[in-house]
């Protein structure tokens, strides 16, 4: 395994102390293949993950958010084989699975739904008001009082 250091990056960085940290998890883990799922964007703060569940019931399904980690899990409950019935070609995969997502801080569950084989998660980035662009006031040479331009925010047009 090849170490990576992120030390130089930091000289100049004020608190990405956490970047550090999701660079490391990033090379420990392998990316899941089972099961499928994608992640979709729709528009600018809205996000949905599908994960494909064949053979899975609502009930055997687990969503949990810990630390901005999101845990999707699925265990298949035991069932009784009927001994009559003999598998000329098993393909649908139906075995326990635990898929993690790191979160960005302002990312938050809105709601999960199972429909289909397919269950939706949907995302959304909330961003705080103190953490918008905003305007910094300049003290000048003689006392008198500048500030920076900027775009208008949607503070600014909301006032």
């Amino acid at each position: 395994m090849t170490t990576l250091s992120l030390n130089p990056l930091f000289r100049r960085s004020i608190g990405f102390d956490r970047l550090n940290d999701l660079f490391e998890y990033a090379m420990q883990s392998e990316a899941p293949n089972y099961p499928p799922y994608n992640i979709e964007k729709h528009g600018d703060n809205e996000y949905r993950i599908v994960v494909a569940t064949a053979g899975f019931t609502q009930n055997e399904l687990d969503i949990n958010l810990d630390n901005s980690v999101l845990t999707i899990s699925g265990k298949p409950m035991s069932k009784t084989q009927d001994n009559d019935v003999a598998f000329l070609h098993k393909g649908i995969a139906q075995r326990s699975f635990k898929l993690s997502l790191r979160l960005d801080e302002y990312i938050e569950v809105q709601q999960a739904a199972y429909e289909d084989g397919l269950l939706k998660v949907d995302l959304r980035r909330v961003i705080p008001e103190e953490k918008l662009p905003r305007k910094i006031a300049i003290q000048g040479n003689q006392g008198k009082q500048q500030t920076l331009e900027h775009a208008p925010t949607v503070s600014d047009t909301e006032h």
